[in-house]
């Protein structure tokens, strides 16, 4: 059975991205959802998507050096608030699948905060581009659920290899490859990112996709 997750909770172009209220509306259509985290210099997990905050927010500040108090009134101040990870955990209820996407290189010391974060969550898999990420997680616990997210440039021979790796559950694909019929002989699961149309997401919608405003 194929599994569908939305985009950063974008499942309508009203509702801002990575935020509780696009989680709400997805998890309200029954739908799990990709999310990104980054970790602030107080060692606060949030969600959201850029290392800097001056594109959304217009301030030239990186989440990893300022204090989730800062975070939290720059974003209210636009009437976007970044939410926590534990927001996110609560608001899920332990009924929505939630993959979990580490975008800079965690601590050793953040990643064990994110494992007790997760550790009672029934649904969920955390993803990285940064392998080190994926392999620091699994030499503290094997039996979570980590998939490698892999850039659009890779060969099929690369992403062969990689998907044989210990650490690596499951492969992360761009769209790209969807119709890529080597890939089928991959003993792993496989999503693919970002399906922005119906007639793709309907063409393929046998696989695992994660797709936005549908």
């Amino acid at each position: 059975m194929s599994t569908h997750l939305i985009h950063r909770g974008l499942a309508k172009n009203k509702f801002k991205e990575n935020t509780i209220n696009s989680f709400k509306y997805c998890f309200n259509k029954n739908f799990g959802i990709e999310t990104d985290l980054h970790c602030t210099l107080d060692n606060k997990i949030v969600c959201f998507h850029d290392f800097n905050l001056k594109a959304k927010f217009k301030v030239n500040k990186y989440i990893s050096k300022i204090n989730y108090n800062d975070l939290k009134t720059i974003s209210n101040q636009f009437r976007t608030p970044i939410p926590l990870l534990n927001e996110l955990i609560k608001i899920s209820k332990n009924k929505y699948y939630l993959m979990l996407e580490i975008k800079p290189l965690f601590s050793k010391l953040n990643l064990i905060k994110l494992i007790k974060e997760i550790k009672n969550l029934k649904q969920y898999s955390i993803t990285s581009f940064k392998e080190k990420n994926l392999i620091d997680i699994y030499k503290i616990n094997k039996k979570i659920n980590l998939g490698l997210l892999i850039p659009s440039t890779w060969s099929i021979e690369k992403i062969k290899k990689k998907s044989k790796l210990k650490h690596v559950k499951f492969l992360v694909l761009e769209k790209k490859f969807l119709s890529t019929k080597k890939l089928d002989k991959i003993n792993k699961e496989i999503y693919y990112y970002t399906v922005k149309s119906k007639k793709l997401f309907f063409n393929y919608k046998s696989k695992n996709l994660i797709f936005e405003n549908l």
